[in-house]
């Protein structure tokens, strides 16, 4: 029905019930920015936070499908090609939700309740400010386009901000780690 927020989905021809609050979806994003879960956990982390009960084995498939149509925000236009990334939801928590509060007229964080697509609806109305700023130079910069001036200045003093830092699983730390410790042994120390 048209402008009802879905609390329940549909698996199997049996409504189960979700937790819809945004929170439980950021949590999700979270796994699956998790550089230590492979595709599968991912799917078992989405389902354990999304699903209030449990989904029986042979409608799973389903309710993976169900679950990343509603962590996508249900009917929404798709784009058909995968865009580079432009938003880590750790990395600028402290951006975005100052934005999504301006949006939305309230601090989002210190309501009990805010479904999942009201959230997204604040989300997708943010205009000018820092976080568009952020993501419009993290854009140019993924197309290799060329920022303007006042552009090249606020990503030299911001790089730290607009740089996206790559996550790095406990095995890939400990090799970084190592080169790094190898480097500074070749380089005596500095």
């Amino acid at each position: 029905m048209i402008g009802n927020l879905p609390t329940a989905l549909e698996i199997g021809g049996k409504e189960y019930a979700i937790h819809s609050d945004f929170r439980v979806i950021l949590r999700i994003y979270s796994a699956f920015a998790d550089p230590e879960l492979d595709e599968r956990e991912k799917c078992y982390v989405c389902l354990k936070c999304l699903y209030a009960e449990d989904i029986p084995r042979e409608h799973l498939q389903e309710a993976v499908n169900k679950a990343y149509w509603f962590v996508g925000g249900g009917d929404v236009p798709q784009e058909s090609v995968q865009p580079t990334k432009t938003i880590d939801w750790e990395q600028d928590e402290s951006i975005i939700f100052p934005a999504v509060n301006k949006a939305a007229g309230f601090e989002t964080r210190t309501v009990k309740y805010l479904h999942w697509w009201t959230f997204l609806g604040y989300f997708n109305e943010i205009g000018e400010g820092l976080f568009s700023s952020v993501i419009g130079i993290r854009q140019k910069l993924n197309k290799d386009k060329k920022l303007e001036k006042y552009e090249q200045e606020f990503y030299r003093n911001h790089r730290n901000m607009i740089d996206l830092k790559r996550k790095l699983s406990a095995e890939e730390q400990r090799a970084e780690n190592e080169d790094k410790e190898f480097l500074k042994q070749l380089t005596g120390g500095e």
